[in-house]
């Protein structure tokens, strides 16, 4: 489960889906084609044969993730009773999901490797690429020079920049200075910045310099342009401080007066654009010289004799501190700081349980938190296991880290450089966008995520390197909560716009589109656990390979616990709920929707089907469309129609037309017909709000529907799915 503590869309959207909601409510209106009553709807599908919105082969279209856990949690997940069970969803491609880099963690894959310092156990490390013993699991490590108060994963680390512990220090990543860039440090420079909370008088800083130090640095306060979101990005207009522009800094104990008169301001950054070059005198890694280093830091106003009142809070705890935020942290640790609440399935565990199924694995490699050795060592090890992978995603959400573009590109090249010296042939991408949401300044789009993939691939355009990013990769979880009922109807359309919008950004269809994780929310929800989450998770599998996308992985695909994150709601994304002891009890309507996907729309292997759009004439008040409609042409030769009735309290009969656009003519499903369908009738769930269990988990009814000579009409039951497969008339 992506635990995020941010949330993941704004208040804007949230007052337009108050807004939606309401209108929902107004009467189903049909179109102007049929006029028909409320209880009838009409589905068109528009084709030409051979010339489908999408070609996809199931084998690589739809598939899962597996991810890291708590202590103890891959034995209990993975157990071979419980992928049997998984397996049986037909889910066909995996990919493995890097929890350590959402914590902030360098990662251990292999346990056995070497530091960088080896006589004191510290430093930068190497996991051995020698195979040895298979590794079953590996894990994440602390970093005690880190800089984030908040992480995206387990959330209980903290800044060391207002730690109130003058012996820590927060230090940037090396790998982003310009010995290791070639850029000059100013021309993308390294910053820090302060959230206060609210409005508060500025007009001092205290800065506990470490070494390296900044020789040229600007204190800034920052505002947004549209509405303010911390959520989903910075302040984007920065504005120095009077008296904030430091052209010879000198490091040490810096007390530097901002402003003749306080200033009240929201967000303070400290802009850093050259390093000292200094480091320890007993150190012989240039690494340690590299990027700048923080002990602490007080901002605040002067009193009269001087003295600094300051307005941060400092402690060890992220609950103890004001929140900092840094654009980047480096990668060094030591043996001591492993966090066994970041437990990863280790790569043989994985590849020998099965769950790849055979086929190649996407696999993960750390950029934000690691060094681009410990990458290569990784393909290394792999490859001389013998083990089954074609791309590699380079990290995780930087964007929900508020790491810079340009900086995730440099980091991006280094590691490329570096995984293409073993194996050149493999297709590299990412950037795993923690989401995709719109720029939420009309007309703006370089506020959105559209900005932030623009801003990268100019990067790498720039450099003459674009050719080494093949593959784009996002997470859709469309609904920060589920808190708000009826908000199931504008999914769809959100995952369009947002698509579009990263086209008018420069994303092309020239590399493959892949979701590396969906689902409904981020954080625990009913929903999730409910048949809203399998009728969404339909819903963005077919709309996304309409939109011409290669890929997409279910996230939840271990049976898990249900987890409350939210007052309103608790689920989680999971294909079963499980007991204490990690034993499958029921499955969820997730599994279920699953498998009519992967057993009945599309037909298993490794065949191309073709994909057509689909429009339904019922629509809400907000002119969303209540039922979506994704046929495919099988290579078995049948059409499979796949209906989803996002309406949780009408059923619709409905007919459906098939209209041949190259021809002009229409037809219809002819002969008897394999009708499946998923609702109520077999899924209902029970339970008080904070612990929900399925009173009734059964497969999806299946009949076979003989057709006559009228056209046939299909009832479509409240929040369904349903797949109707069969021939089509001459």
């Amino acid at each position: 489960m992506r635990s995020s503590p941010l949330l993941r869309n704004s208040l804007l959207r949230s007052l337009t889906c108050v807004i939606c909601a309401a209108l929902s409510l107004q009467p189903i209106t049909a179109s102007a084609q049929g006029n028909q009553p409320s209880n009838e709807a009409v589905v068109t599908v528009s084709f030409t044969p051979g010339h489908g919105a999408n070609r996809f082969i199931p084998s690589r279209a739809l598939g899962a993730g597996v991810d890291g856990h708590s202590i103890g949690e891959t034995v209990r997940q993975l157990s071979p009773a419980n992928i049997k069970a998984m397996l049986s969803a037909g889910l066909k491609p995996l990919t493995y999901r890097l929890r350590t880099e959402l914590g902030g963690e360098a990662w251990h894959w292999n346990p056995n490797g070497s530091w960088s310092d080896p006589s004191h156990g510290r430093g930068y490390w190497t996991s051995n690429s020698k195979p040895g013993r298979p590794i079953h699991v590996s894990y994440g490590y602390r970093l005690p020079r880190r800089g984030n108060t908040i992480d995206q994963a387990n959330d209980d680390g903290y800044s060391r920049i207002d730690d109130g512990d003058t012996g820590t220090f927060w230090k940037s990543n090396p790998y982003l200075d310009e010995h290791f860039t070639g850029e000059k440090n100013s021309a993308s420079p390294q910053w820090l910045m302060i959230d206060l909370g609210e409005p508060t008088p500025i007009d001092a800083i205290r800065i506990l310099w470490a070494q390296p130090f900044a020789t040229s640095y600007s204190i800034e306060f920052g505002e947004f342009v549209g509405e303010e979101d911390l959520s989903q990005r910075l302040p984007t207009e920065w504005h120095t401080f009077p008296q904030g522009n430091i052209v010879k800094g000198t490091g040490g104990n810096a007390l530097i007066k901002l402003a003749t008169a306080p200033i009240a301001v929201k967000y303070v950054r400290v802009r850093l654009n050259e390093s000292s070059g200094t480091g320890p005198r007993n150190s012989r890694d240039i690494r340690d010289r590299l990027g700048y280093a923080i002990r602490e830091i007080y901002l605040g106003t002067l009193d009269s004799q001087g003295r600094l009142n300051d307005a941060l809070d400092h402690g060890t705890g992220r609950n103890r501190q004001t929140d900092i935020y840094v654009s980047s942290t480096d990668p060094w640790h030591r043996a001591i700081d492993r966090d066994d609440q970041t437990e990863q399935p280790g790569f043989d565990f994985i590849f020998k349980t099965g769950l790849t199924n055979g086929l190649p694995m996407l696999v993960p490699v750390p950029v934000l938190f690691d060094t681009p050795e410990n990458a290569a060592a990784e393909i290394r090890y792999l490859r001389s296991r013998g083990y089954p992978f074609e791309r590699v995603e380079m990290g995780e959400e930087p964007d929900g880290q508020f790491i810079n573009p340009e900086h995730y590109g440099a980091l991006y090249l280094q590691f490329e450089k570096a995984i293409h010296k073993i194996n050149p042939a493999l297709a590299l991408g990412g950037p795993s966008l923690q989401d995709i949401e719109q720029s939420q300044v009309p007309g703006r789009i370089e506020f959105g995520k559209a900005g932030w993939m623009g801003r990268f691939l100019e990067y790498l355009k720039r450099h003459g390197q674009l050719d080494k990013f093949t593959f784009f990769s996002f997470e859709w979880y469309p609904f920060p909560d589920d808190c708000r009922p009826q908000q199931l109807a504008e999914s769809t359309q959100m995952l369009t716009d947002a698509l579009n919008e990263l086209q008018q950004g420069g994303l092309t269809h020239d590399i493959p589109w892949l979701i590396t994780e969906y689902g409904y929310s981020a954080f625990g929800a009913r929903a999730e656990v409910d048949l809203d989450g399998a009728l969404l998770n339909a819903d963005s599998v077919g709309r996304f390979l309409t939109m011409g996308g290669e890929a997409a992985y279910l996230y939840g695909y271990e049976a898990s616990e249900v987890i409350k994150e939210q007052e309103c709601s608790s689920g989680n994304n999971m294909l079963f709920f499980r007991d204490g002891r990690g034993h499958i009890k029921k499955p969820t309507a997730t599994y279920w929707g699953a498998r009519l996907l992967t057993q009945e729309w599309i037909q298993p292997g490794n065949q191309p089907h073709e994909i057509y759009p689909a429009v339904s004439d019922v629509l809400n008040g907000n002119r969303d469309q209540m039922i979506t409609a994704y046929a495919v042409h099988r290579p078995d030769g049948l059409w499979a129609l796949l209906l989803i009735n996002r309406d949780p309290n009408r059923a619709f009969q409905t007919s459906v037309t098939f209209r041949n656009t190259a021809s002009g003519s229409a037809g219809r499903f002819d002969g008897p017909l394999d009708l499946y369908q998923y609702s109520a009738q077999q899924y209902l769930l029970g339970g008080p709000p904070d612990n929900p269990y399925p009173a009734r988990s059964e497969e999806p009814d299946h009949r076979v529907v003989q057709t006559s000579s009228e056209p046939a009409r299909f009832s479509l039951p409240p929040h369904s799915l349903t797949v109707i497969r069969g021939t089509l008339s001459p």
